[in-house]
């Protein structure tokens, strides 16, 4: 990561945007912080509602790192069932400041930008981002294996069969879909988990910048995510980091019929479930919440990355 990552692109543009070697796999779970700066969020969380969006965002990262956020995920396009596309211009004005500005005041922390668009994740390394987030991981930008091997980014890899045609929405609990089908739920997943990963390596990104995601949300339905999450041990034979993303998710929703703000209880459940079934990280919106239920659940299921 460049030493000054509050600095102009021009000046930025070039220098590596490595993975930081902080992350000791295995040893206990990192939190994600998930910072929207989106007017349509599913969560209803997005920062855009108010006058100036890239304070609002500073304000909810600075909070976020407070809480116990290790890892901060910035995004500027919704990417729920059904959502709005946002062109790469109108995507990288929302992130690119966000992001400038708090990797200038939290220097520390590792910054992710959510996003499968080239030219947004470019702009987001100039300005201080380290890692992409890549819900098509890596197959929806022709260019974008090349930016991150050039770069040296982290890069988050996500299983994702969804498509426009599916979604299904409920006034109440949302948008979720519904018309994946796969002979072998967990085999199918960790094919296609291999040949992304198999496809970023070929591409020259280095093994130890790759995170694994199985893509709860993504092209599964209820019952699906449900045993995505308590298989997901499956996944670690694949010799990757796996990251959890199952906060605020619609399968929580329809399983307890409540809507994205009423979640918090069946989201603590879901990642304590993904962290005993092995997960590295877990991305959420609820971070001082999270975070407790991350650490009781690590001395339960990993005590050995706890002092006493």
């Amino acid at each position: 990561m460049a030493s000054d990552p509050g600095s102009s692109s021009q000046a930025d543009a070039g220098r590596p945007a490595t993975l930081p070697r902080r992350f000791a796999w295995g040893r206990r779970t990192y939190v994600m912080g998930i910072v929207n700066v989106t007017p349509d969020s599913f969560s209803g969380d997005g920062v855009m509602r108010g006058d100036d969006a890239t304070a609002s965002a500073l304000a909810q990262a600075r909070q976020f790192v407070a809480d116990g956020a290790d890892i901060l995920d910035i995004g500027g396009e919704s990417t729920r069932p059904g959502g709005q596309p946002v062109a790469a211009e109108d995507e990288a004005r929302r992130v690119v400041p966000a992001i400038r500005a708090i990797a200038q005041a939290l220097p520390q922390v590792p910054i992710s930008v959510d996003t499968f668009k080239a030219a947004v994740a470019e702009a987001a390394l100039d300005a201080g981002a380290s890692i992409v987030n890549d819900v098509w991981g890596l197959r929806a930008d022709p260019a974008m294996a090349g930016l991150a091997a050039r770069r040296g980014a982290g890069v988050v890899l996500m299983h994702n069969r969804s498509t426009p045609a599916d979604p299904a929405l409920d006034r109440r609990l949302g948008p979720r879909f519904t018309g994946a089908k796969y002979a072998d739920l967990i085999a199918d997943v960790s094919r296609e988990l291999q040949a992304l990963a198999d496809a970023a390596l070929a591409a020259g990104i280095a093994r130890e910048n790759i995170v694994l995601d199985p893509g709860i949300g993504f092209g599964k339905n209820t019952a699906q995510n449900l045993e995505l999450l308590n298989r997901m041990d499956a996944f670690k034979a694949l010799g990757f980091p796996i990251l959890s993303g199952p906060s605020r998710k619609s399968f929580i929703g329809y399983t307890l019929g409540l809507p994205p703000d009423q979640r918090v209880e069946g989201t603590a459940a879901t990642v304590a479930i993904s962290i005993a079934r092995g997960a590295d990280i877990v991305r959420v919106h609820d971070v001082r919440e999270m975070a407790r239920v991350a650490r009781m659940t690590d001395a339960i299921v990993r005590p050995v990355g706890l002092s006493a």
